[in-house]
């Protein structure tokens, strides 16, 4: 049996409707108990300050926890270097979601400055059902690859048969914009406690543009008479 592979890519974009914080909230001490209190009392902080500015308590998810160990190389009186217990490292790493809207954005990073929690502060952009995103980027590829099986096909006085076997490797997809966001200007050292700032009202993330590919094998059949 005669057969014709044809690789089909799939292109898609969306624009952004969500965003994402991430926020890493830490606290080393020496005392176990100081550690993770330290910590649990800068998550509250932060947590009360986005409930103030508006944002639902629910959504204020923690993604994880760990305590660590942490030591520091010290020389002793020989010269020699040892490592010496340091203090208990107790993390926190938190998300907050949100439709993407401008306003909404400024008063979030407003609160985490205000805070006074310090958080290493990511900000990503993102939309909220990626799934459907996936669907239309496999459409596409199919579509791509019977578009162009045909074309070959007709060029070669053939014709397609029936579809035989589909090659598809899952590809590790980020749905997120490359539009990246510096937010060193929004800790808390750095804006004070009084102090306001907002962005630009048009400010707008790039979309999010996504490619997938796939491999389709058919059955080769002489053209109809």
């Amino acid at each position: 049996m005669k057969t014709i592979t044809v690789k089909g890519v799939g292109k898609a974009s969306a624009p952004v409707d969500t965003v994402e914080l991430s926020f890493r909230i830490w606290e080393k001490n020496k005392d176990y108990a100081a550690a993770l209190k330290g910590a649990s009392d800068k998550v509250d902080a932060l947590e009360r300050a986005l409930v103030r500015a508006g944002f639902p308590k629910e959504d204020f998810q923690a993604d994880s926890f760990h305590v660590n160990t942490e030591y520091e190389g010290v020389r002793d009186p020989d010269g020699e270097y040892r490592n010496v217990f340091a203090g208990y490292v107790c993390t926190y790493e938190q998300r907050l979601c949100f439709d993407f809207d401008v306003a909404r954005l400024s008063k979030a990073l407003n609160a985490v400055a205000k805070s006074k929690a310090q958080p290493e502060l990511n900000v990503s952009f993102t939309v909220k059902q990626p799934e459907l995103l996936q669907a239309q980027l496999l459409e596409n590829a199919a579509e791509s690859a019977r578009t162009r099986a045909e074309i070959l096909c007709r060029a070669s006085g053939m014709r397609l048969g029936e579809l035989q076997t589909i090659e598809y490797d899952v590809a590790h997809l980020s749905f997120r914009s490359n539009t990246m966001m510096d937010v060193a200007e929004c800790a808390a050292p750095m804006l004070g406690g009084s102090a306001k700032r907002s962005m630009a009202a048009n400010f707008r993330p790039q979309d999010i543009d996504l490619q997938d590919s796939a491999v389709f094998v058919w059955e080769l059949l002489p053209e109809e008479a």
